[in-house]
């Protein structure tokens, strides 16, 4: 079996196509058509079903799909540590994360980073499917939601999060120590979309109780519901982490209880992915960062 050959048979299993594959591994359709002919020879089993223009993998080839990806993952997986040892102090990481921890986390982080490691490429997407392209690799490393459980996965815990209620300073709760959940049915909401994670979060804890928020005005940006907060439009749930690293005068932060509204964030990467100069110092950044927002949150 040559390595040629399986390039040629992993294309035809994502377009399922011989000419397509042909197109994008730029041969021509009987040539890969013939080099999958001897590769069925060799192995004395058909890899695919023609029906047709139709195809569709046998059970043998299923199985070869199987390991013809784990090969060309382990060669990706050389090429870049032979890459990252040519580059030595250099590289590149895309970094996903769900929409909103861009404001609420990356933004002061990412700016650190590149003063301290200016050779060092770090690109930042907003996505709902961190974990999911995080498998497909269109991005080397996610932070999302935990736990993850997935055997192809490698999850680093970060932070235990907790939402707490932010309100202007000269509101009648700005008093109190902390309320229970139940309360914000009372109160004049302003919140993410529905579609936002921290929203999904608080209907979830809320939906919990037995209750559904109605905000009283919806926005996307972190800044305008802050700003709505301080004008005392409505109260708005965020985490605390967060309200204690941007302390406004106008705002009071006011606890959640009986539950507290909270999840786990976790770094998650392929665990058969070489962990290279870039991604190994984004990690080692992004934890000590943490624990320093973390403890100035503490000493506040």
């Amino acid at each position: 079996m040559e390595l040629k050959q399986l390039q040629y048979f992993m294309a035809i299993c994502e377009e399922l196509h011989f000419t397509r594959a042909a197109d994008k591994m730029g041969v021509s359709a009987p040539n890969i058509s013939q080099q999958i002919r001897r590769l069925e020879e060799e192995i004395g089993v058909l890899l695919f079903d023609r029906v047709g223009k139709t195809i569709v993998l046998t059970e043998a080839g299923a199985i070869l799909q199987e390991h013809g990806a784990a090969v060309f993952g382990h060669l990706k997986q050389a090429s870049d540590a032979i890459a990252d040892l040519k580059q030595m102090q250099g590289g590149s990481l895309s970094i996903g994360v769900l929409p909103g921890d861009a404001d609420l986390m990356f933004n002061a982080l990412l700016l650190n980073f590149h003063q301290t490691y200016p050779t060092i490429s770090l690109s930042l997407l907003e996505t709902t499917r961190v974990t999911e392209q995080v498998l497909d690799r269109s991005i080397d490393v996610g932070v999302t939601i935990g736990p993850v459980s997935d055997e192809r996965l490698t999850s680093i815990p970060l932070f235990h999060e907790e939402f707490s209620l932010a309100v202007r300073v000269n509101d009648p709760l700005a008093n109190e120590n902390f309320i229970p959940l139940s309360r914000l049915i009372d109160l004049k909401m302003v919140l993410f979309p529905t579609d936002h994670q921290c929203r999904k979060l608080i209907d979830r804890f809320c939906t919990d109780q037995g209750f559904t928020l109605q905000p009283h005005m919806v926005t996307t940006t972190l800044s305008s519901l802050l700003q709505m907060v301080q004008s005392g439009v409505g109260a708005c749930v965020l985490p605390r982490l967060l309200l204690d690293t941007l302390p406004n005068p106008d705002i009071k932060v006011v606890s959640l209880r009986h539950p507290t509204p909270s999840q786990d964030i976790c770094l998650i990467y392929r665990s058969d992915r070489y962990v290279g100069y870039a991604m190994r110092t984004f990690i080692k950044t992004l934890r000590a960062y943490i624990e320093a927002v973390i403890q100035q949150a503490k000493s506040s």
